[in-house]
């Protein structure tokens, strides 16, 4: 069969609360499915109603495609892989349990395994609890179904298929064969630095079970997404927008489009909707309206929250509490062909920043070049973290792992890796002609004496070439200056998710008449790479000349008027 699952009109059909969810393949298999899921309780609400007089028509639209693309001639499930991002309050987990269940009813394998893997216990019950109820509701579901509560199981009587509801940060799937496997709350498991090891493990029995789906259920993160929650995210959106071509999965994706984000429409009542299908059933507007009026002045993060998981307003540079102005034009000015050779090429004179630390901070790098047509800054970064990082930062583990896979980001096999891969790449400027023969290196003071010798023997002298930059409120020079810098489209830099990331964590904080963008005030995310690009243009602000004293004339010639 011949089928697509993209939906490149999402935007226009979300806001005209038309279904994003293409029809069944098998109508028959979808028709069969859904009285089965129709029927099933919901023991919870009010008056305790059926699926099918509870639901609004995505729920059976989802349902409908799901069953409906199982080729019962074939013994195949044609759609493999489901992905749903919903906002909070919508019902999700109550779906997943009733649509589990519905798969373990009409499930013809003996022995099958069926799973529900959440990353919490609490997520784990918030499942299997109304599908325990749902069996329990129904008495002839209550002869056909045992439920063990004590193991989060119901089994099938008859085929012996077992649902199992698995909560990850305490059960193990290591061995599992799953004919059908759901997991929820898929944003948590970004969190983890080994959840796609474990998620594959939890899905691999798929391979030999050609009649299962994988479905994945969220919101969206409570923070920037990172690991194999922005991993899948970014997949579906590309399948949804035609990006990718794989008809073998189904992206269904409650979010607000672009121009409602840049304008921030989705703080409007009458928007809530475009992310909340359910509105004016186990989602109340008056509810949301309050929620948003109590937190839309708060100062910790109180909004950002709300926004992400209500509204499916996903967390990035734009919407960071506190977050560095610069952060609001740092995407238009990225430049992904900026690699430091292509700085080097451009550049009439460069200027080097570095911000050191421990050994469980970032050792932070920053080129920054003068280009020689248009005396734009070009800002190149890079990255160090020696293994006590990763040892002692478990939460930040898994985008450290993505910036080192990037090769912005390079992880220290011994303690001096860091020191001479800086020095080299001084050399290597130096050589080139690029750097000033004073304040060429800037650098915070604070632990970084073993560089300062290293750099000391390469040539580049102390209080000469490698300078100190004054930190804290010395630096809300710098700080402003590449605000208006990137506002005025007159700064590139090479649009690394390292730096994203660190301008994403930087949080200003005003003293007086100064701005101070500090680690204290940042947590335990980094910014070492960003204080390092202030240190770069530092030095850059005060006009240097290369030490090859070349002129911009000499590649460009004179201009007669």
């Amino acid at each position: 069969m011949a089928f697509d699952t993209a939906c490149v009109d999402w935007e226009q059909r979300i806001v005209g609360r038309r279904s994003l969810i293409p029809a069944p393949l098998f109508a028959n298999e979808a028709e069969e499915a859904l009285a089965v899921f129709k029927s099933l309780r919901i023991v919870d609400a009010p008056g305790q109603p059926t699926f099918g007089e509870a639901c609004e028509q995505w729920v059976f639209d989802f349902v409908g495609a799901i069953f409906g693309a199982y080729d019962a001639d074939a013994g195949r499930q044609l759609i493999r892989e489901f992905f749903l991002l919903i906002s909070k309050k919508n019902s999700k987990s109550t779906i997943a349990a009733g649509i589990m269940l519905t798969a373990l009813i009409r499930n013809w394998r003996h022995s099958a395994l069926l799973l529900i893997l959440a990353p919490t216990l609490e997520v784990a019950n918030n499942a299997f609890t109304p599908a325990r109820d749902m069996v329990r509701a129904d008495n002839a579901l209550a002869a056909l179904l045992h439920v063990q509560e004590h193991t989060r199981t119901i089994t099938h009587r008859q085929t012996k298929a077992i649902l199992k509801v698995i909560a990850a940060d305490s059960d193990t799937v290591s061995g599992v064969k799953s004919s059908f496997v759901l997991v929820d709350e898929l944003w948590i498991f970004g969190k983890r630095p080994k959840a796609d090891a474990m998620l594959r493990e939890a899905t691999g029995g798929l391979v030999s079970r050609p009649e299962g789906f994988v479905i994945w259920l969220t919101t969206q993160a409570d923070e920037e997404p990172a690991g194999v929650f922005k991993a899948k995210l970014d997949y579906a959106r590309d399948v949804r927008d035609g990006e990718i071509d794989d008809p073998r999965f189904l992206p269904v994706l409650y979010e607000f489009p672009e121009s409602m984000i840049a304008s921030k429409a989705y703080l409007l009542p009458k928007n809530f909707y475009v992310t909340n299908p359910n509105i004016g059933r186990s989602v109340d507007v008056e509810w949301l309206t309050d929620e948003l009026r109590k937190v839309i002045n708060a100062t910790g993060g109180e909004l950002q929250v709300f926004l992400a998981k209500h509204l499916n307003v996903e967390i990035g540079l734009r919407l960071a509490h506190n977050r560095w102005r610069g952060a609001d034009y740092w995407e238009a000015t990225a430049d992904t062909t900026l690699t430091l050779d292509e700085l080097m090429r451009r550049s009439e004179v460069c200027t080097v920043g570095i911000d050191g630390g421990g050994l469980d901070d970032l050792f932070g790098f920053a080129v920054m070049g003068r280009c020689r047509e248009t005396r734009d800054f070009l800002l190149w970064n890079r990255a160090w973290a020696q293994t006590d990082v990763f040892e002692r930062r478990k939460d930040i583990v898994t985008q450290l792992r993505e910036f080192e896979a990037d090769k912005d980001l390079v992880a220290c096999e011994t303690p001096g890796d860091d020191i001479a891969d800086i020095v080299a790449i001084c050399i290597r400027l130096r050589d080139a002609g690029l750097l000033p023969e004073t304040g060429a290196v800037g650098l915070d003071p604070a632990g970084v004496a073993d560089l300062v010798d290293a750099l000391d023997l390469a040539g580049i002298s102390a209080g000469g070439q490698a300078v100190s930059i004054p930190q804290g409120y010395r630096l809300s020079g710098s700080v402003w200056g590449m605000e208006r810098k990137l506002k005025a489209l007159a700064l590139f830099h090479s649009g690394s998710r390292l730096m994203n990331w660190c301008v994403g964590n930087a949080k200003g904080e005003k003293r007086g008449n100064a701005l101070l963008i500090t680690k204290q005030v940042s947590g335990s995310a980094k910014i070492d790479p960003l204080i390092a690009s202030f240190n770069a243009f530092d030095l850059m602000s005060r006009n240097p000349v290369a030490a090859n004293g070349r002129s911009v004339y000499e590649d460009r010639g004179i201009r007669k008027i």
